[in-house]
């Protein structure tokens, strides 16, 4: 089984990403988000960030974790490859710590700009395996 798989979508693009469980399938939803902005086996863990999140729901965590790696990107120039997730599937909570550097055009590929996390065809599935899938406008 794949970590993930692109979906075309007229002028968008996504990712069905796959887990054993959420927390897996968060972190696949959050490296396959960083494979569409640039090639993320070329990023190094140079720094570490921590991400606390709760939402109303888990669809709503699902783009508030991915909203929130987008603002890093965009905001502090930053790219991730790693990502140790725990969802709290009950509280609907994600704990996560997130490693990466600053975005370097002689070192990392220019890939597609996101600019958001979309609700269109938004699904977080419970079962064997696990898997969300989320749209980005790009």
């Amino acid at each position: 089984m794949n970590d993930y798989e692109l979906i075309d979508h007229t002028a968008d693009i996504g990712i069905k990403a796959y887990g054993d469980d959420f927390s897996e399938a968060f972190a696949h939803a959050a490296k396959g988000m960083f494979d569409i902005i640039t090639d993320s086996s070329q990023i190094e863990s140079k720094g570490e960030y921590q991400i606390d999140l709760s939402a109303d729901d888990l669809e709503q965590l699902l783009v508030d974790w991915l909203d929130e790696l987008l603002y890093l990107q965009g905001a502090e120039n930053l790219v991730f490859g790693k990502f140790s997730v725990t969802v709290d599937e009950e509280k609907n909570k994600i704990s996560a710590t997130v490693s990466g550097e600053e975005f370097d055009t002689d070192k990392h590929k220019i890939g597609m700009e996101i600019k958001a996390v979309t609700y269109h065809m938004l699904e977080v599935h419970q079962g064997n395996p696990c898997f969300v899938k989320v749209l980005f406008d790009v």
